[in-house]
């Protein structure tokens, strides 16, 4: 007892730190409840399992399930320890099984590293020989490594750690950039440009991917990056701060016959499909690909549409172009966990 009352200790701690560092990033969870949370529940399942016929005993002393039905030691999945302690599958299948119970999912997303494979694999299937019809709306979306992150603390790398990294490296990028003086907390929105960053690097390819980290091409503030995505958000948020109130009235979209304008239009058409790519795959790359797209063809636009100067009908067509831009940016990067930045923060 004094062991797990210790064990608590430690659990409650821990929680407390992630909730820390999590509001760091704008993460919130509604509930902490890991696979050892079902330390007694996976008890009831070993006795499912074996009412089913399904639970077999080695000569260790071990209980098992196999997957195959031929005996493939491939397809054997240990449930039970020779002392009758439950395992990490055990105690999945238990949380399983509780969490349709409790929420009647439509989908449960599993999102881990791509070692547990196989662990996920079985355990689906054991719920599917278990009689649970709705296994197959359980899903793993595996993760792959990110090699080489080092901080200025060394090659252990903790995401505090991270954070303060990042925010360091942003504040010093932005130091020779004279707005930097005007914003009223330019720490807030140093962390803020850096997740960014950090996020769009990791969501650029396929999450399964292995990819050599770099700090240097992660805060390049050109090219297809996260800084990049910021600096676009923001200069059209003060392009809209200057013109708006005088041009936000009424559009006449027969202004926007220049081929850059055309552009940008056919583009903004395409984020609904994006996103329904990305939640019928699960990978946030399409979201990633197109809003850097739009970036793109937004800085273009941005040098040869001008707002200024223009007749007030082509100057109030530009300008609502510019901002459905924006608002779009400003949707996509919200999707992908990214808090968009304006030049007044």
């Amino acid at each position: 007892m004094q062991a797990l009352a210790l064990w608590q200790k430690f659990r409650d701690l821990s929680i407390e730190e992630y909730v820390r560092i999590y509001k760091r990033q704008g993460v919130h969870f509604d509930e902490y409840s890991g696979e050892s949370f079902y330390r007694e529940k996976s008890q009831e399942v070993l006795k499912l399992l074996d009412s089913k016929g399904l639970l077999q005993k080695t000569i260790k002393g071990t209980a098992v399930v196999d997957l195959s039905g031929n005996g493939d030691p491939s397809s054997i999945c240990t449930v039970m320890r020779s002392d009758g302690t439950s395992l990490y599958a055990t105690r999945d299948l238990a949380a399983a099984i509780d969490r349709m119970d409790k929420y009647h999912f439509d989908r449960m997303i599993y999102v881990t590293d791509k070692g547990q494979k196989k662990h996920f694999q079985q355990v689906f299937q054991l719920l599917q020989i278990m009689g649970y019809d709705w296994a197959e709306r359980c899903q793993h979306v595996p993760f792959g490594v990110v090699q080489g992150m080092k901080t200025r603390r060394g090659d252990v790398t903790f995401l505090e750690d991270v954070l303060n990294e990042i925010q360091l490296r942003m504040l010093q990028n932005m130091a020779s950039i004279k707005t930097t003086k005007e914003l009223e907390n330019p720490q807030e929105t140093a962390e803020r440009v850096g997740l960014a960053a950090l996020i769009i690097q990791d969501f650029k390819g396929l999450l399964l991917s292995d990819y050599q980290f770099s700090w240097d091409r992660v805060f390049q503030s050109r090219g297809d990056t996260g800084v990049f995505l910021q600096y676009t958000h923001a200069r059209l948020h003060s392009l809209e701060e200057t013109f708006g109130c005088g041009y936000l009235n009424d559009c006449n979209t027969a202004c926007l016959q220049e081929p850059q304008s055309v552009s940008i239009l056919q583009h903004l058409l395409r984020f609904d499909e994006e996103l329904y790519r990305s939640s019928q795959d699960l990978q946030p790359r399409h979201i990633v690909s197109y809003l850097l797209t739009l970036s793109h063809l937004a800085a273009v636009a941005h040098k040869t549409l001008h707002v200024k100067d223009s007749p007030p009908e082509v100057a109030g067509a530009r300008l609502h172009l510019f901002r459905a831009v924006r608002s779009v940016l400003a949707n996509g990067m919200k999707l992908l966990g990214i808090t968009p930045v304006t030049l007044t923060m």
